[in-house]
């Protein structure tokens, strides 16, 4: 692919627009990013909060440890570490300076400012309406579509900002991802020049698999990723869903250190990367193979989940299962051909996995994810496939990826409801 094409370029806009950091769990982060925003936006310390969530956002939110708070979980939590210690220029990372100090003082607000939680009415799928008053002073930052997305900022009623298109996601900022198919994905791998994504995927190693580490090494959640290992031991197979598992088992339970972000989630960024890494360490692949193999298991990833929605019932780290498989078939040699089997073979284990909010049993989902993505790949290897007219698998790995969009986007939306509602005890 040349570097003048459309496609080259897009390519390189999506992986930048995507590959970004963020510490802790992106959904409350983005709630602490629009509290902290608003607060700037005040410009003093609230005396009263509102917010505004929609239902696949309080499911998010609802059990995960919010990072640098002393261990809080929960909606109100992530607003007030972003409103009293919150730095709204790091964006994702808005709360990775707060200190022992900042932590007294996000306790503090929550005992004695009302912080109110309200179900939003506008059917966005992503929609956070964060809202600070002290005394007659107000202001309001919104947040829709995808987690840094501010569409619109007031104070005392005037309008500061406003994205005339906010109504639709496709009309947003994001380059066009419907340019994303496997065979131009594999080119773009193939292609590019390393210096256009090298600090990207640099960062997305150094970050991942740092966490993956402490997940591994440390006491994190339910301890997924060091089960795995105990029980079946470090053979490689193990070890890439193993470490994988361990990323997560670490940030959905408090880890302070920072990953870069897949499909605007953490957990999909750790599952696209970790296991390729660990394979290309296995492989003793060289630097390059292992940054163009993560060019391919970024890719597919962000390529199935832009037909699902970055919010759905449909669990994201299966398709960053199946990306890794993906990445990994690539560090073995493999082309179009041997990638688009993995993809539908793995696509037809696993699809349907529910996301029922972050928390520690994502890892592992997680864990099943990748095992499906390796199995996918050595079935192929084997002389192995599932064939199209069986279940959701069709002819053609496009088709099939469309297929799961359908299904996760269209067909999981009542499954979504039921989920939440369970959730929060209805």
């Amino acid at each position: 692919m040349e570097t003048t094409d459309k496609r080259y370029k897009a390519y390189v806009a999506i992986l930048q627009e995507e590959l970004v950091p963020a510490m802790g769990c992106t959904e409350p982060i983005a709630i602490a990013y629009a509290a902290a925003k608003a607060r700037d936006v005040l410009g003093q310390t609230p005396d009263r909060v509102v917010i505004e969530a929609s239902d696949n956002i309080i499911k998010n939110v609802k059990s995960v440890v919010v990072p640098n708070t002393g261990y809080l979980k929960g909606i109100e939590a992530a607003a007030a570490a972003g409103i009293v210690a919150g730095d709204a220029n790091k964006v994702l990372e808005v709360l990775s300076c707060v200190d022992d100090a900042g932590r007294a003082r996000i306790g503090d607000f929550l005992k004695n400012t009302p912080v109110q939680v309200k179900n939003t009415q506008s059917g966005f799928l992503f929609d956070i309406i964060v809202t600070v008053y002290a005394g007659s002073l107000e202001a309001a930052v919104r947040i829709a579509h995808f987690h840094t997305n501010i569409i619109r900022i007031t104070r005392n009623g005037e309008v500061l900002f406003s994205d005339g298109n906010c109504d639709d996601v496709e009309t947003s900022s994001l380059t066009d991802r419907s340019l994303l198919n496997v065979e131009d994905i594999l080119d773009f791998a193939t292609s590019v020049d390393l210096a256009h994504v090298n600090d990207l995927i640099q960062r997305q190693v150094e970050y991942n698999y740092r966490i993956a580490q402490e997940g591994i090494n440390g006491d994190w959640g339910a301890n997924v990723g060091s089960v795995l290992v105990k029980t079946w031991g470090d053979d490689i197979k193990i070890r890439a869903k193993a470490m994988a598992a361990a990323g997560s088992d670490a940030r959905m339970s408090g880890c302070e250190l920072p990953v870069v972000i897949v499909s605007g989630s953490g957990n999909q960024g750790i599952t696209a990367s970790v296991p390729v890494i660990e394979y290309a360490r296995e492989l003793g692949a060289d630097q390059e193979t292992l940054f163009r193999a993560l060019v391919v298991s970024n890719l597919i990833t962000i390529h199935q989940k832009t037909g699902i929605g970055r919010l759905s019932a449909y669990c994201g780290a299966i398709s960053a299962g199946v990306g890794a498989g993906a990445g990994i078939a690539w560090l073995h040699g493999g082309g179009y051909e041997e990638i688009a089997h993995t993809v539908v073979n793995a696509l037809a284990i696993v699809s349907g996995i529910i996301c029922d909010g972050a928390k520690p049993s994502c890892a592992g989902k997680i864990a099943a994810a990748v095992e499906a993505g390796i199995l996918g790949y050595y079935m192929y290897q084997h002389g192995q496939q599932f064939y199209g007219g069986e279940g959701i698998v069709t002819k053609g790995v496009e088709n099939t990826i469309a297929n799961i969009g359908r299904l996760g986007r269209d067909g999981m939306r009542e499954t979504d409801k039921e989920i939440i509602r369970i959730m929060l005890g209805e």
